[in-house]
C-alpha cells in the first residue's frame, strides 16, 4: 500500500517548490526483504537558471503516477553514467562501453567531451580518461546498476584495489530527480561534489541542475567553480586515429597539428590539377618531411563557381589516393581526412582507411552525412557555411554579430550532430574562413577568435582552421595568385596558433611548417 500526500503550499520568492508528491513505504513490508530507500525528491530550483530539462523534470504530471521504486513505473527514464578508464586503450574503451550500453536498449542519447585527468585517491596510477553520458532507459536503478556492471565484467574489469586501476568504470551519477539509498547504490552519487573529473563532464550536459534537495540554488556548474584550483588544468581529449596523439583542445603547451591539402580535382581555385598519380609520391613524402601529421584528400573543388562532379566520379578520385597512403612506409603514422560533404563518399573513404570526414557544411547539404558519421565512430569536422559552393558569398549578413551568429549557428549543428548519435568527443570545428565570409569579416574572425572558442556550449572543443591561399590574403596583400600567398598565409597561421586553433589546414607543408614550430615556441611553452 502507498500514499501520496500532495504538497500543501508552494514558497514565495525567492524559491518555489515544485508539487512533486513523496512516497510512504508500507509499514507491513516482510522484514526479510532488503529494499532500497528510493524517493521522489522535492525539485526545488532558481526560477531565472533552470534548464528545460529541468522545468520538464519538476512540472510534469507524470511525475504523480510513479515514485521511483519498483513496479509502479513505466516508460522512459533519463539517468546520467560517468565513464572512465586508465587501462590499455582508454579511449576505446570508453567507446565500446557505449556500444554496449546501446546494445542491451540503455540508449545513448548525449555524451560529454572526454577529459585526462590524473588519478584520485590511490595517486600510483595511470592517468584517467573520464567523461560521462545521458541515457535514456526503461530499466529501474538497480537492474540499471546490473546491466552497467555485467558490462563491465564482459569488458574484462577486475576489481583488485578499491579506486585502483580498470579498464573500464560505469557509475549512475543521477537518475532522474530520484534519491538512492541502499547498500550497493547511492544516487545522486556521493562523490559528485568533490570531484572535477565528474563535475566537468556533467556541466557541459546538465549545467544549471541541482543535485541536492536541501540547497536548490546550488546548481552543477557552482559546485564547479566552488573547486579549488587544480595544478594542472584539465585539458578535453579527441581521438584522430591510434598513430596520432589526440587533441587537447584546453592545454595550454599543445603542439599545433598540421593538415595537408591534397586536392586531387582539375579546378581547385589554388592547386587544381597539380596533384598527378605520377607526382602524388613525392609530394606526399615532402609533407610528411615538412611535418605533416594530416592529410585532407578532396576530389570536390567548393570553391565558387566550380562545376559539380557527380558522387561516383568524386570517390574514384579520393579513394586511390587512400589507398595509396595506406601502402607507403612513410606514411603509416600519420592520419588521413576525407573532404567531402557527401555521405555515400565519406562512406567508401572510411571503408578505404579514412579516419577523419571533414564536412565543409556540417551535415547541411546531404541528409544521410550525420548518420553516416554516427555509424562511423570516426572524428568528424563540421564547418561553418551557409548555404552551397554557389551561393555562399551572397549569404554573409551577419546583422547580430559575426562571432555570435557563427557560434550560435555552429552549436545548432553540434547539437544535431549529437541527436544524431556522434559522440561530443569525436568533433572538431571549423569557423569556415572564406566561406559565407568576405573580405573583412575574415580579418575580423582570425582577430576574435579566442571569443568563438569559449562561445558558451563550444568550449573545450577542438578547432580546425583553413586559411591557406585565400582570396582575402591576396586582397590584403594585393598578390593575385593564390600559390603566391605563402608570406600572407604565414600571418594567417601565427595568428591562427595564437587564437587557439588545433589543426591548421594549408598547401604550402613546408613552410608553414615552419611557421607552426615558431608559433608554438612563442605562444605554447
Amino acid at each position: 500500500m502507498s500514499v501520496f500526500l500532495p504538497t500543501l503550499r508552494a514558497w514565495s520568492l525567492p524559491f518555489r517548490r515544485a508539487r512533486v508528491p513523496f512516497r510512504i513505504s508500507p509499514i507491513f513490508a516482510p522484514s526479510d526483504t532488503k529494499r532500497p530507500t528510493i524517493s521522489c525528491r522535492g525539485n526545488w530550483f532558481a526560477p531565472n537558471r533552470m534548464s528545460t530539462m529541468d522545468r520538464q523534470l519538476s512540472t510534469t504530471p507524470s511525475r504523480e503516477a510513479g515514485c521511483g521504486c519498483g513496479g509502479c513505473r513505466g516508460g522512459k527514464r533519463t539517468a546520467y553514467i560517468a565513464l572512465g578508464s586508465n587501462v590499455g586503450d582508454r579511449i576505446s574503451m570508453i567507446e565500446q562501453a557505449c556500444k554496449e550500453m546501446d546494445s542491451r536498449g540503455i540508449t545513448v542519447k548525449r555524451t560529454s567531451s572526454l577529459w585526462e585527468t590524473e588519478p584520485m585517491y590511490v595517486v600510483d596510477q595511470d592517468r584517467f580518461v573520464n567523461g560521462a553520458c545521458e541515457v535514456e532507459t526503461e530499466l529501474e536503478p538497480l537492474p540499471l546498476l546490473d546491466q552497467l556492471q555485467d558490462i563491465e565484467k564482459s569488458m574484462g574489469r577486475r576489481k583488485f584495489i578499491d579506486k585502483g586501476p580498470r579498464n573500464i568504470d560505469l557509475d549512475i551519477l543521477l537518475y532522474e530527480d530520484e534519491k538512492v539509498d541502499h547498500e550497493r547504490l547511492k544516487i545522486p552519487h556521493i562523490g559528485i561534489v568533490e570531484r572535477e573529473f565528474v563535475l566537468r563532464p556533467l556541466a557541459e550536459l546538465i549545467p544549471h541542475k541541482s543535485i541536492d534537495s536541501t540547497k536548490p540554488w546550488r546548481l552543477i556548474q557552482d559546485y564547479l567553480k566552488e573547486l579549488p584550483p587544480a595544478t594542472e588544468p584539465l585539458s578535453t581529449l579527441t581521438p584522430i586515429c591510434s598513430s596520432v596523439e589526440p587533441l587537447n583542445a584546453l592545454k595550454a603547451t599543445r603542439k599545433t597539428q598540421i593538415m595537408a591539402i591534397l586536392n586531387i580535382t582539375p579546378d581547385s581555385f589554388s592547386d587544381g590539377g597539380i596533384h598527378t598519380p605520377d607526382s602524388l609520391r613525392d609530394t606526399v613524402l615532402a609533407y610528411v618531411r615538412g611535418g605533416a601529421t594530416i592529410f585532407d584528400i578532396g576530389g570536390q573543388s567548393t570553391a565558387p563557381g566550380k562545376i559539380e562532379v557527380s558522387a561516383q566520379e568524386e570517390t574514384d578520385r579520393v579513394i586511390p589516393v587512400i589507398e595509396l597512403l595506406r601502402t607507403l612506409p612513410e606514411t603509416r603514422d600519420v592520419a588521413i581526412s576525407v573532404d567531402t560533404y557527401r555521405a555515400s563518399v565519406a562512406e567508401a573513404a572510411v571503408k578505404a582507411g579514412a579516419d577523419i570526414i571533414n564536412d565543409v557544411s556540417a551535415g547541411l547539404l546531404d541528409p544521410d552525412m550525420f548518420p553516416t558519421m554516427a555509424r562511423s565512430g570516426k572524428t568528424v569536422c563540421l564547418m561553418h557555411m551557409r548555404g552551397d559552393p554557389s551561393t555562399m558569398s551572397k549569404l554573409n549578413d551577419y546583422p547580430d554579430g559575426l562571432i555570435p551568429t557563427i557560434a550560435k549557428e555552429l552549436l545548432k549543428r553540434v547539437t544535431a550532430a549529437e541527436a544524431a548519435g556522434i559522440r561530443r568527443w569525436r568533433i572538431i570545428l571549423d569557423p569556415g574562413l572564406g566561406f559565407a565570409k568576405i573580405g573583412e569579416q575574415n580579418l575580423q574572425l582570425l582577430r576574435h577568435f579566442d571569443e568563438l572558442r569559449s562561445w558558451p556550449g563550444l568550449e573545450g572543443l577542438p578547432w580546425l582552421v583553413g586559411s591557406s591561399r585565400k582570396s582575402f590574403i591576396g586582397k590584403v596583400t594585393g598578390v593575385p595568385k593564390p600559390m603566391d600567398r605563402v608570406f600572407g598565409t604565414a600571418a594567417t597561421v601565427a595568428s591562427a596558433v595564437q587564437g587557439g586553433a588545433d589543426i591548421v589546414r594549408v598547401h604550402d607543408v613546408v613552410e608553414m611548417g615552419q611557421v607552426v614550430k615558431m608559433a608554438d615556441a612563442i605562444w605554447r611553452y
